[in-house]
């Protein structure tokens, strides 16, 4: 009697396998879709042979718009001339009869005189002259060149006070911030963050913003330590900030830990990310069934799946259990809010169903 009553619920618990209570889907469930007659996601194994596709990709989901981040120059650099710097002007000349000086005088001193919006100042005898974007020493070379063609024994000394709009600002997360003069010479972003103390402690992967003439620059305080080729030379007006990386994925399903991870790099690979998450479960995981899932903008996708993916919503599949699963996967880039998801073993299932088995076995024998 309860063999009979057994064996229909032994089948309808097979055949429902699918709503038996667990914590992850099954990798064919999530990528069934793609069977569909118009798909709506993209799926490509990780392997050795479609990562640089992947690399060329756009990038995804950045959470903070920036314009990439702007090269530091090469050489020493040397204080230059800005609109509104004051300057004065000293020419000397030795002659008699002179156009610029009284008798008995031999030099004539300009004072002040502002270097307007355009970068010009006004020299009698010579009209507006641009000396903005240039070195103090280039100025006076210019507007001696300029000079001695009307008094051929003019000398010109020059002097620039920098104008209040010759300063930076080094506005958040370092332990002294403030407002500082430029001063003479190349200043760089890491000399600003030097003078301001350094970083505050409580940063996660500090990241540099740059703020100049309304654009937004960004990159991680690391890649200037790393690459020195990068660390722009500073110029005035320019607003600098240290910020905590807001950067983050989230693990999902049989995962060491489903929670958001936020970068604590600059570049964070597939393989790290199992790492942080505490790897695979034992009990549940299908390690050949590890999946991220990724938003590419419109405008990314491609037909052919070769410059883009061919749709919007992209899966990624990651098989643990090959060397090039693994080799491919710490070299595959998770992207800003990537979700990685583990899905569970098949077998899971088939291990609930013996159990509720198992235990209407153990009722019937009490019964």
């Amino acid at each position: 009697m309860v063999i009979k009553l057994i064996r229909p619920m032994l089948v309808c618990l097979l055949v429902a396998g699918c709503t038996l209570p667990r914590g992850a889907a099954i990798q064919s469930e999530v990528l069934r879709e793609q069977d569909a007659e118009n798909p709506s996601i993209a799926v490509y194994p990780v392997t050795r042979a479609l990562l640089p596709r992947f690399a060329n990709w756009p990038y995804t989901g950045t959470s903070i718009r920036s314009d990439g981040w702007l090269k530091g120059g090469g050489g020493a650099g040397s204080q230059l001339i800005k609109p509104y710097d004051r300057v004065d002007l000293v020419v000397w000349d030795s002659e008699d009869n002179s156009l610029l000086t009284s008798e008995g005088q031999k030099l004539v001193e300009m004072r002040n005189m502002r270097v307007n919006g355009n970068g010009q100042i006004f020299v009698p005898y010579l009209g507006e002259q641009r000396i903005s974007g240039k070195t103090p020493d280039a100025a006076r070379r210019q507007l001696e060149r300029a000079m001695i063609e009307i008094v051929p024994s003019a000398q010109v000394q020059i002097a620039i006070m920098t104008s209040t709009q010759s300063v930076v600002s080094l506005v958040g997360g370092v332990n002294a911030p403030g407002t500082v003069p430029l001063p003479e010479g190349k200043f760089t972003v890491l000399n600003l963050i030097a003078q301001g103390g350094g970083p505050q402690a409580t940063l996660r992967n500090p990241r540099v913003r740059l703020i100049r003439g309304g654009h937004t620059y960004a990159t991680s305080l690391q890649r200037l330590y790393d690459n020195p080729s990068l660390d722009t030379s500073l110029t005035g007006g320019d607003k600098v900030a240290l910020v905590s990386d807001d950067r983050y994925f989230r693990s999902l399903g049989a995962s060491g830990a489903e929670q958001i991870f936020y970068f604590d790099k600059e570049h964070i690979s597939a393989l790290d990310a199992v790492s942080m998450f505490g790897g695979l479960s034992d009990q549940r995981a299908n390690p050949k069934g590890v999946l991220v899932l990724r938003n590419y903008g419109s405008g990314a996708v491609r037909p052919d799946g070769i410059a883009g993916p061919e749709n919007a919503r992209t899966v990624f599949t990651i098989d643990l259990t090959t060397a090039d699963g693994l080799f491919s996967a710490e070299k595959f880039a998770i992207h800003p809010q990537d979700t990685v998801l583990v899905t569970e073993s098949p077998v899971t299932s088939a291990r609930t169903v013996f159990s509720i088995v198992g235990s209407a076995f153990g009722v019937a024998n009490q019964l």
